[in-house]
């Protein structure tokens, strides 16, 4: 019997390495049934057969914290809607979760895939119908029939980019009717802008039909408007905005830590910078809470605390002292103890209860978008959290960010990310979850602040009416990070003046 097909028949992915190893199996009888979706990397076939337990332990630790968040989806023509969180939110009632990820625990099917995509396309081709130039948009199978030199507008998602011998760029984009080429002169004033266009993005173009193919002379993405509104509050509160503590690394800055938490509680810092503490009414951890385990190579020799509830425990010790009128908002990030896929879902309870048991902190899970300081006049302000893991991605294979600096210049990726109204828009910048029914990378709605983190360089500027933070860390450079070019700027904080929109960075290096 094929040794191959009948685990694939199993619903189990086998290693080539072990195939070997069941040269003497016997089989076991077909009613048993073995768990879903391992992936079985050097187990002996003793070791499935004989210790089914061992198998049950993998299979756990895949599917750690897959949890339901049961949150209710959002329209967006709301303002402003609550989102069941099983977090102490309830007497915080200027505090709202307007967006965050639903989890639909099933298997994922081809099209899943499918759908996930169509519906993205969809909601980005609504909004660049917006624009004038788009308003006669045609399906591509409709422009094909179309007579040479007639101006068409098309909008679709980008199949394939290519740079010819001659400086010119084509793009091939695809709707749901066929696909078409798209030529870019060399000479054309946009070509800088073609350059940057990667791969699955959805974009809007105008050009004049050839013989089967389209001569481009604009391009439009699914920007947001440039009427965004610059809001302020009416009275002086500060919001603090941190990220990638890495708690359990030996290159955590545990005593410049403990200050940044003693200056929340007026107890450390001159006059002037206590006079901002007593104001400041929310901090947000922006993910990499702790340091994880596993998760790149070598990494217990980074370790002093080899425990992911241990190190859990430890950040909770210094959450759980910050005064009680500040509010504390945490997502995840890719070293904490949650699914590396995203969108990623809240920590379990099971790996950080100290953390549930403090009534001033809120979960919620990355992305996600949080309201705060609403009233009954004044819609508050909508912050997008995301913690950045595809950031990378674009810093290298964006022609222009990659030649201004690559992750020195995280404001030109999470510009570029606007523009696009999504948060990895190219398959492979991320790792995720195809939901069928909503793309939860995309920026659906225009937030006020857009947060993110796992750089670990501070960086602050804005763009059309929102302010675009990338939070530094509080740990200092691991070979790791060396080696993928990541060079932090540790021990800073960002902290905003909701009633001017000032930034302030404060630096707790000693």
């Amino acid at each position: 019997m094929n040794i191959a097909k009948y685990f694939l028949k199993k619903g189990l992915l086998l290693d080539p390495k072990i195939i070997n190893n069941f040269k003497d199996i016997v089989f076991l009888d077909e009613k048993e049934r073995f768990s879903d979706s391992l992936f079985l990397d050097g187990l002996s076939y003793k070791d499935i057969i004989e210790d089914r337990t061992q198998v049950k332990d993998i299979e756990d630790e895949i599917y750690i914290n897959e949890i339901s968040n049961d949150a209710k989806r959002h329209d967006e023509k709301e303002d402003i809607t609550d989102i069941d969180v099983p977090i102490n939110i309830s007497d915080r009632s200027n505090i709202k979760i307007i967006k965050c990820y639903h989890d639909n625990a099933r298997r994922r099917e081809v099209k899943d895939f499918i759908l996930y995509i169509k519906q993205r396309l969809n909601f980005l081709k609504n909004i660049l119908l917006s624009r004038e130039e788009l308003q006669n948009t045609l399906s591509i199978s409709k422009i094909l029939d179309k007579k040479s030199r007639e101006n068409v507008s098309i909008i679709g998602i980008v199949k394939n980019k290519r740079i010819n011998k001659t400086g010119s760029i084509t793009l091939t984009i695809e709707d749901l009717t066929g696909e078409v080429d798209i030529l870019f002169n060399k000479n054309i004033e946009i070509l800088d802008e073609i350059r940057d266009v990667m791969l699955d993005e959805v974009v809007g173009i105008t050009g004049i039909v050839g013989d089967k193919i389209v001569f481009g002379n604009k391009l439009f993405f699914p920007d947001i408007p440039v009427t965004n509104e610059f809001k302020k509050y009416h009275k002086e509160e500060y919001i603090v905005f941190t990220s990638d503590v890495h708690v359990g690394n030996k290159f955590f800055y545990e005593k410049n830590f403990s200050n940044f938490i003693k200056w929340l509680n007026l107890e450390y810092g001159n006059e002037n910078q206590k006079e901002i503490a007593k104001k400041v009414k929310y901090v947000f951890f922006v993910g990499d809470l702790c340091d994880g385990i596993g998760v790149y190579p070598d990494q217990e020799d980074d370790l002093v605390i080899k425990d992911i509830y241990e190190q859990y425990e430890l950040f909770a010790k210094y959450i759980n002292t910050i005064r009680k009128d500040i509010t504390i908002i945490l997502i995840c990030g890719n070293h904490d103890a949650v699914r590396l896929s995203e969108p990623q879902p809240i920590i379990d309870k099971k790996i950080a209860p100290s953390l549930f048991e403090n009534d001033n902190v809120i979960f919620t899970t990355n992305p996600s978008i949080v309201n705060i300081c609403s009233t009954e006049n004044f819609p508050g302000f909508n912050i997008l959290l995301y913690h950045g893991y595809s950031f990378p991605f674009y810093s290298e294979e964006v022609d222009s960010i990659r030649k201004k600096g690559r992750l020195e210049r995280v404001d030109l990726i999470m510009r570029y990310l606007i523009q696009r109204r999504h948060l990895a828009p190219s398959h492979g910048s991320n790792l995720y979850i195809p939901d069928p029914d909503e793309d939860h990378m995309l920026i659906d709605k225009i937030p006020d602040f857009f947060v993110s983190g796992h750089i670990h360089k501070t960086n602050a500027s804005t763009y059309k009416g929102i302010t675009l933070l990338n939070c530094g860390c509080w740990i200092g450079q691991t070979e790791d990070q060396e080696k993928r070019g990541i060079v932090p700027d540790p021990n800073r904080i960002m902290v905003v003046n909701l009633q001017t929109r000032d930034i302030k960075i404060l630096n707790f290096e000693e």
